[in-house]
């Protein structure tokens, strides 16, 4: 079989057991990879009675058919556990050069499971594992730790560590990935799961060739199309992921002051384009991207130097500048770099902060709360300081780091009607009341309040992908066919979540699902037809929701917070219009083949051929 190496590397860290795993062709061909292998897997290996944190709950890290064969934007990896944070199914998807180096180990991923007596790392290579001690680096945050255990195995290697915040279990804590750049699976709490697990990081290295069925071709086609992808995505390369942030500002998009207002002034001054002219000092470009949407940013004065590091992506400035009106770009810059060094998910970080400043405007919590912090609006140094106290876990710092929905629970009061997350998640930095199939989405996804899981905002700007049935892009706030658009754009986020492909590869239709179906093909030949790609999406969406049903998720956890379904913001040129979630779900519903409970049915099951699990 080509594509693949049909290899899982099993580790239970209980017994110290490692084997290599050959996985099922007919199960491969069903569930693409990446995510679909990791879905199918859970639902089959975890149950209701699984804890997040206890040993039986399984970490995995899959790649996909993509995964180092020079696909651009393929140096990418999903990972997924059962959830700390929301308790449901749980994933973060990554890039960098992890994935890459895993897949030239001779492996298509790693499952981990049980619980060491002490600290230890995982040193994967040349298709095998070593479990290592991991106590010098234990209690040292992401950086330290990577840069010792390159030092321990190999200097060209990357490795997946968690710092204090995965140490100590928080609802919040990402998996920072770093090799030649720092990237993080962020979301949903993962590097919980590995503090859970005493696992403290999973190094990889390798440089072994991948079976690839045409390989001329596939090199051919790649050649024909980067020429296109580096026309369409200069600006977006040049500027990064935030060089959009004054649009969608103006177009009442970014979110402000906890999500309460519609324009802000001072959204420019955070730009991405702002960046670029002040603390900006070069890209950088996860293996296989011509795109280079990364920042490193250098800061040599004022109170936040030095800084010499990875800089904030659009999430993270809209989260730790807009949600709490802080529009000093070097401090946002100075939050994320503690994120990143703590492990914590930028956008959770920004979200609760946000939440804990209202908390604080209305007298909910006070000074004595913060350990004397004036928790305000715009106030850009205590943004800094609650990201110290809840990467330590100290004061009101450890409750934030649990999640927003936890902190409201505790705060009680009328807390929870601020609190704005989906199932625990706190949402990405697109706002829900701007675009109505975020709405959708937002309320539908497996993780939660998360963009990626459609990503379709941009299809209701600018783009559009005929051969999947959108022709033209889509008005925001069209009702009819809002479901059906959603659903598609679901189905095709997960399927390239297998491959696995970046989103980035989308803008300026650098890349279509004809890339997609052609490269595939090239690369296992399977003779796959666009329909039977974008089922395998299907299968994989449906195949999450019943993980999250078998939790006992319904309609009644497909909302949206008040504020996004009940507040009208204001501002010049602002479109004003709420989501009509319970025409929109019931639409939804009706087109996925689900019951009016939120669940599918046994017909949709078994024609996804989900029915046996």
């Amino acid at each position: 079989m080509v594509g693949y190496h049909r290899k899982l590397l099993r580790v239970n860290l209980t017994n110290r057991r490692i084997e290599v795993q050959d996985l099922d062709e007919a199960m491969i061909r069903k569930y693409v990879g990446g995510v679909g292998i990791e879905a199918k897997i859970l639902y089959e290996e975890t149950d209701a009675e699984t804890h997040p944190l206890s040993p039986n709950n399984i970490l995995m890290a899959m790649t996909g058919p993509f995964t180092g064969t020079g696909v651009p934007t393929s140096g990418r990896h999903h990972l997924v556990a059962r959830s700390p944070l929301t308790g449901l199914f749980g994933e973060s998807n990554v890039g960098g050069s992890w994935a890459v180096h895993c897949k030239r180990a001779g492996l298509d991923g790693v499952l981990v499971v049980g619980k060491s007596e002490s600290p230890i790392y995982l040193w994967v290579h040349d298709g095998k594992a070593e479990i290592r001690d991991a106590k010098p680096i234990w209690g040292r945050d992401a950086f330290e730790s990577a840069e010792w255990l390159k030092k321990e195995t190999l200097k060209e290697a990357t490795a997946a560590v968690i710092g204090p915040a995965g140490e100590r279990m928080a609802g919040i804590a990402t998996i920072p990935h770093i090799g030649h750049i720092v990237r993080a699976a962020a979301r949903t709490g993962l590097g919980a799961v590995m503090g859970s697990k005493n696992l403290k990081a999973m190094v990889v290295y390798g440089n072994d060739s991948i079976p690839i069925a045409k390989p001329d071709s596939l090199k051919a086609s790649i050649k024909n199309v980067t020429p296109h992808i580096l026309g369409v995505t200069e600006a977006f390369g040049k500027y990064g992921t935030s060089g959009g942030i004054e649009n969608y500002e103006k177009i009442g998009n970014f979110p402000i002051r906890n999500w309460r207002d519609g324009r802000w002034a001072g959204a420019k001054k955070i730009s991405g384009i702002t960046m670029h002219d002040t603390i900006l000092s070069g890209r950088k470009a996860c293996l296989n991207c011509p795109i280079a949407c990364g920042r490193h940013i250098k800061v040599t004065e004022g109170p936040y130097a030095p800084m010499d590091c990875e800089g904030p992506e659009y999430e993270t400035i809209g989260t730790l500048g807009g949600l709490c009106l802080v529009d000093d770009l070097v401090a946002i810059a100075k939050a994320n770099n503690l994120c990143n060094r703590y492990g914590l998910d930028t956008i959770s970080a920004g979200g609760i902060i946000a939440f804990a400043m209202e908390a604080y405007e209305k007298g909910i919590i006070t000074r004595k709360d913060t350990d004397g912090i004036e928790l305000v609006w715009g106030n850009a140094d205590a943004v800094v300081k609650m990201v110290h106290k809840m990467g330590k876990g100290e004061g009101i710092g450890k409750l934030m780091a649990e999640g927003s929905k936890k902190m409201a629970e505790a705060l009680g009061k009328n807390a929870i009607e601020f609190a704005i997350h989906v199932k625990g998640l706190e949402p990405s930095a697109h706002d829900p009341r701007r675009f109505f199939s975020q709405a959708l989405s937002y309320a539908t996804a497996a993780r939660g309040a998360c963009h990626n899981a459609s990503w379709s905002h941009p299809y209701e700007l600018a783009l559009s992908m005929p051969e999947i049935g959108i022709p033209e892009p889509q008005d925001p706030y069209q009702i009819e066919g809002k479901a059906e658009f959603t659903a598609k754009m679901q189905d095709l986020m997960c399927v390239m979540d297998a491959l696995i492909l970046c989103r980035f590869s989308q803008v300026g239709k650098a890349v279509t699902v004809t890339n997609h179906v052609d490269w595939l093909n090239l690369i296992t030949d399977w003779g796959i037809d666009i329909p039977g790609y974008m089922l395998a999406g299907e299968r994989i969406f449906n195949l999450k929701r019943m993980y999250n049903v078998r939790l006992g998720i319904s309609r009644k956890d497909d909302f949206l917070p008040p504020r996004f379904l009940t507040l009208l913001r204001t501002g010049e040129d602002l479109t004003n219009q709420l989501p009509p979630l319970g025409r929109l779900l019931s639409d939804y519903y009706a087109y996925r083949g689900w019951g009016e409970d939120g669940m599918p049915t046994p017909e949709k099951l078994k024609e996804l051929e989900l029915d046996r699990l």
